[in-house]
């Protein structure tokens, strides 16, 4: 490692405060035990690794990510302008697409005889489980090593990015993705019009409904959804969960740690919950025919008084909305800690069919190093390794969220995304977010319909 490498990996170290810090007890809770390189992977980067980009010549460096939503496309935008400028040598084509295309597309893309060098991989086994499997990524511990990567991230970051060479058992193994972003899952709030309904910010999923029962009794729609994207249904049903089943209960499922079923009386709980509220008209009508965009413009222009959404969301809302949106994370009951999903975003993995894996490496760096994580907290999002002195102005949404990470992290309340269980349960969790909504699948049948996916996937078939 050369000196300038050292200091970067040092700079980027310091770079990790509280928030990143905060983050070990949430994960580490859950994490099997400690990490390890499979000798039985096989990839282009089995010898010596460089950091000279120019010596690769005139290339053509193809990334996909899921970078849509206006802070995250701004930040890609600006960064992948300045790694051209930096290394004129390289030519960056860019394809983003909103995440649900993404996972409809990319092991597609990845298969082909011209796959793109750099990908964004969602966590877990649907995909990065999947595509590790199929021998679609290529692991990047070398470069973690020679970046600095591996001491920057904290090892439970890193773990949620690890697999085993036949991606069967996660958060063990090689190294094949670093992510950008940090991120929960919360409640968006009008601050003008809670005051006028003469209600606090709620704080726990009783307070939460409660308010919702005051907004539609006066005549204000209580929150804007859309689920035609599904994901939006992994959110919300997560929200609820988290705070009726614990996150005891919601990591041995997602983990597979035994002793949870999804028919446990916390998880029907969400589900009856989530069924309610629809049935009472709280999440409108027509939810599952309208996009996750349409509903964030919905409550951005007032139409609503919350918006269940992750803190991308932040820069979308704040131009729009200024001061007057707020961001809150719920609590099981009041004096406890809030629990809520989240954890870090899609990870940047390198294809194992790349020509040019110094360069994507050094691509992937450019991200995730210290001026990168600049540029995401400058573009109004929230950075994995946010800067010693990020400090978002006060009475601002930004504030409120890095108020919210570090009450979530630094208390053990952060718990994974939902979808990361099996490799088919993205697929068998929003379609059955959707019936139960709309009111073809009840409580019970939609628990059953979940554990029946996590049954299988416990059996091995």
């Amino acid at each position: 490692m050369t000196e300038r490498t050292r200091g970067r990996a040092a700079r980027r170290a310091v770079a990790a405060t509280a928030l990143a810090t905060g983050l070990l007890a949430a994960v580490a809770a859950c994490s099997p035990g400690p990490s390890g390189n499979s000798s039985a992977d096989t990839n282009r980067t089995a010898g010596p690794v460089s950091t000279d980009v120019a010596k690769a010549g005139k290339v053509t460096l193809t990334e996909w990510d899921q970078n849509t939503d206006p802070g995250t496309d701004a930040s890609t935008e600006a960064l992948n302008k300045a790694f051209m400028a930096k290394y004129p040598n390289v030519t960056i084509k860019r394809v983003s697409r909103s995440f649900s295309d993404l996972k409809t597309t990319l092991k597609l893309a990845l298969s082909s005889s011209n796959p793109p060098d750099v990908v964004q991989a969602n966590q877990g086994y649907p995909d990065m489980g999947a595509f590790v499997k199929a021998g679609l990524l290529q692991p990047e511990d070398s470069y973690a090593k020679l970046y600095g990567w591996d001491t920057a991230f904290p090892s439970q970051l890193l773990d949620l990015n690890r697999f085993s060479s036949d991606g069967r058992t996660w958060k063990t193994g090689n190294l094949y993705g670093v992510s950008q972003t940090g991120e929960i899952v919360g409640i968006y709030y009008n601050k003008a019009k809670l005051k006028s309904l003469g209600l606090p910010v709620p704080t726990t999923l009783a307070g939460f409904e409660t308010a919702l029962a005051k907004a539609k009794s006066s005549g204000l729609q209580p929150i804007s959804y859309g689920d035609a994207d599904k994901s939006p249904g992994i959110h919300i049903f997560g929200v609820v969960q988290a705070a009726t089943a614990g996150k005891d209960e919601v990591r041995k499922l997602v983990f597979d740690e035994g002793g949870a079923t999804w028919t446990d009386a916390g998880s029907l709980k969400a589900a009856t919950t989530l069924r309610s509220w629809a049935d009472k008209g709280y999440l409108g009508s027509g939810f599952n025919g309208e996009s996750k965009d349409q509903a964030v413009a919905n409550f951005a222009a007032g139409k609503s008084l919350f918006l269940v959404d992750g803190t991308w969301q932040a820069a979308v809302l704040e131009p729009k909305m200024k001061t007057n949106v707020g961001f809150t994370a719920l609590s099981p009951a009041a004096g406890q800690p809030p629990l809520t999903q989240g954890g870090e975003g899609l990870a940047w993995a390198m294809t194992s069919k790349s020509e040019h894996p110094d360069v994507a490496a050094a691509y992937i760096d450019f991200l995730v190093n210290s001026n990168g994580m600049k540029v995401l907290a400058d573009n109004g999002n929230l950075p994995a390794l946010p800067q010693a002195d990020y400090k978002p102005a006060a009475g601002t949404v930004d504030a409120d969220i890095l108020a919210q990470w570090k009450a979530v992290s630094e208390k053990d309340g952060l718990l994974p995304y939902l979808d990361y269980t099996t490799p088919t349960f993205y697929d068998t969790l929003t379609a059955a977010v959707q019936e139960l909504t709309a009111g073809q699948l009840s409580p019970q049948a939609f628990g059953a319909q979940l554990q029946s996916d996590y049954a299988r996937f416990q059996q091995g078939s």
